[in-house]
This record gives C-alpha cells, structure tokens and sequence, in this order.
C-alpha cells in the first residue's frame, strides 16, 4: 500500500469532516465488507480520498450521487462492478463486490469465479448477461457499438443505460485509484469489524 492510513487522531479539520461522512455512507451502505482497519482508519479507495480531500470530496459526492440516482437494479449494478474489477484485476473492489453480491444477492462462488475470471456465468438472467456484455465492451476502451448501444437503451431505458455508462466509469476510475496506490484486499473475512 503506498499510502499510509490516516488515524481518526492525526485528521485535519478537512479530513475529519469528509472521513465521517465517508465512514457514515460507507457503514451504513456496506456491512459484508470491511470499510475501516481496527484503529479506525478507512480501507479502500476512502483512505486514498482522505489522502486529498478536496479531490476526495468530489469523488465522495460521485459516489453518493450515484447512489441516490439509482435506477438499475443492485444485483444488475453488482455484475457489472465486479466485470470492471476484473477487468482492472483490482483487488480491493473484487474483494468488496464479491461480498455485496454474495451476502445480498445471493450470487454462487461459481459465478463469482466466472466473472473475475473474465467469463460469462451461463446462470446470468437476461438483465445480468446484458450488463455483464456492455460492461465489457466498455471495459475494452473502444466506442461501444451502435447496436450495443441501441440495445442496452431499449432493455434499460436511457436513464437506466446512463447510469449502467457512468457506473461504468466510476468503478474503472476506482480501480486505477485502487491499483495505483496498490490497494490490497484485507486478509480477514468480509466482515466489517463490531
């Protein structure tokens, strides 16, 4: 990890208010993976934010706009995280994701290794094969096709198709803050701590 984790004790004033706002959202949003260390420090792309709050803000802001704007349905937004963590092979973000779909969605560990295996699980409804097929070829850094394009606006709508791009981009600009800064997953289980 090339950035050290920011104790609660040794926050600036900048960082305190985005760190409790960043450990609110993210406890609240996330209990099957670890978010903070045993000293309360934010694991993930947090602490990397806290690193440079005034950009760490605006990343935050994403994150929860995101969020809030919500029109694909979360095992849909689950399959193509984990496509764009396996395409980045960003360890922190598999780590989280393949814990969210486990524990709320109920997704198999034969899934899980399709995915990051860069595979499409035979399994996936309609919805899923779908955004696990846009989200791939988005991952490839090429224009998406006009047929793919038509296509994933007449399955999702183009509200549900903006957000399936934008998350698309959100999570692949994660995983490079992610690999960047060498982000491991935690070696525990995906629990967050009591």
């Amino acid at each position: 990890m090339r950035l050290p984790p920011i104790l609660p004790a040794e926050l600036t004033g900048e960082q305190r208010q985005l760190y409790e706002d960043m450990r609110r959202g993210s406890s609240a949003k996330y209990s099957s993976f670890r978010t903070v260390d045993d000293h309360g420090a934010l694991l993930g792309p947090w602490n990397a934010w806290l690193h440079d709050p005034a950009i760490g803000a605006a990343m935050w802001g994403l994150s929860k706009a995101l969020t809030a704007a919500s029109r694909l349905p979360d095992n849909v937004r689950q399959i193509l995280i984990l496509v764009v963590g396996a395409a980045y092979a960003a360890d922190y973000e598999l780590y989280a994701h393949e814990a969210v779909a486990r524990t709320k969605h109920g997704v198999s560990d034969e899934v899980l290794v399709s995915i990051t295996a860069g595979r499409m699980p035979t399994s996936l409804n309609e919805d899923e094969r779908l955004a696990y097929d846009l989200a791939s070829a988005l991952c490839q850094g090429k224009a998406l096709s006009h047929l793919a394009y038509r296509t994933g606006q007449r399955h999702f709508g183009q509200p549900g198709l903006n957000e399936l791009i934008y998350l698309v981009g959100y999570y692949s600009m994660l995983a490079i803050t992610l690999n960047a800064y060498d982000v491991p997953a935690p070696e525990e289980p995906a629990t967050q701590p009591a």
